[in-house]
């Protein structure tokens, strides 16, 4: 998120810690992990009325942002997920309307209006099983078959694929990438819920066994999707970065407050001087972290050249090093921190699971040599 905000943007940001403060506390998001679907219908409607849905959506298909900067904008809302493990398909949400608002034709662009507006749930399946489980790795085959094509192959993990309504699923024809917006109810969809890590989130196994799909199901030109693809990879990244950037600075501070607190030989505990050490190499990581998330959001918005690299960069960086961050975090807590009982294990899911889709940090470091090559 950036560190400056203009009057809009910091009301924007209030308005949604508020909503969330109340709708989304430790105990609310403890109740919610029986829940089947990890949010209530109502409460996504309310945050798509804060204008959650609408950041990537131009204002002629009925979106709009807070700034004129929807990417930017939306990392406020990510980072205010992040500090309150807050409920809800936010990524795929935003990343499927960023679609079907960049390529889809008017017929398509009719889902905009429900997805805004919280009413329809909408899942991008892009991630394989393995062992096509690369990064990038497209094996889902769509097969041109009397007008029409039919899609065969597994995505898995898809987030929020058991409470869609509609899927954009990303697939490899003779000509290339293709991409393609069905019904999640469309005979030979089969969607099985997986188990998640993190409490309301929620990932499936999506199965494609000869699914028939019209022409007219494509989004942008058959065989010409990889650009799209990659803009898309970018959205869900620039999300993961400022979500995870929310969670680890408020697992920080309160870890902080808590060594502060706690006396041990008759000292704090953050009186010595290895946890000094350590809480100030945590102190640069999140800031780093920081720093890298405002310009990947920048250079996203903007569409410059080198945003792919940028953007595995911070997955490589932040994954890893926030993820050091929060173990470092349960273990200055000492045995409370390995209880249920405390709030320090809902933020550490959080953060294991936007490191752990989209590619884990391995995947990108990789990727980043692959672009430079």
């Amino acid at each position: 998120m950036e560190v400056t905000l203009d009057d809009d943007q910091e009301f924007f940001r209030q308005t949604t810690a508020k909503f969330l403060a109340a709708e989304a506390s430790p105990a609310t998001i403890r109740a919610l992990a029986a829940n089947p679907d990890g949010f209530e219908p109502a409460y996504w409607r309310q945050g798509a009325e804060l204008g959650w849905t609408s950041l990537l959506v131009p204002g002629e298909h009925g979106g709009g942002s807070i700034s004129g900067r929807g990417v930017v904008d939306l990392t406020i809302v990510a980072d205010a997920f992040g500090r309150h493990i807050a409920p809800g398909p936010l990524i795929p949400t935003n990343v499927v309307a960023a679609a079907i608002a960049r390529s889809g034709t008017d017929d398509q662009r009719q889902h905009l209006g429900p997805i805004i507006a919280g009413d329809t749930m909408a899942a991008w399946c892009f991630s394989e099983p393995a062992p096509h489980d690369g990064l990038g790795t497209v094996s889902v085959r769509a097969t041109a078959d009397g007008g029409g094509f039919v899609l065969s192959g597994v995505k898995s993990p898809v987030e929020a694929a058991g409470q869609a309504d509609i899927l954009l699923v990303t697939a490899r024809t003779d000509d290339g990438l293709t991409q393609f917006l069905l019904p999640a109810a469309t005979d030979g969809v089969t969607v099985a819920p997986l188990r998640s890590i993190d409490l309301v989130r929620r990932y499936a196994r999506v199965e494609l066994d000869g699914v028939r799909v019209p022409a007219a199901a494509a989004i942008g030109v058959v065989g010409g999707a990889e650009a799209d693809v990659e803009r898309q990879l970018q959205l869900a990244v620039v999300m993961q970065a400022a979500e995870m950037v929310g969670a680890a600075e408020k697992t920080f501070a309160f870890t902080l407050e808590w060594a502060f607190d706690r006396y041990s030989f008759g000292r704090p505990l953050a009186s010595y001087q290895e946890l000094k050490h350590r809480f100030a190499d945590m102190k640069m990581w999140l800031e780093a972290s920081h720093g890298l998330t405002s310009a990947l959001a920048r250079e996203v918005q903007d569409e410059v050249p080198g945003a792919p690299e940028t953007a595995s960069a911070a997955k490589a960086y932040i994954g890893d090093h926030l993820a050091e961050l929060m173990q470092d975090c349960v273990q200055i807590h000492g045995g409370i921190g390995l209880t249920a009982d405390h709030d320090i294990h809902l933020y550490l899911r959080r953060v294991t699971a936007d490191r752990s889709t989209y590619g884990v940090p391995a995947d990108h470091r990789q990727r980043i040599a692959a672009l430079v090559s």
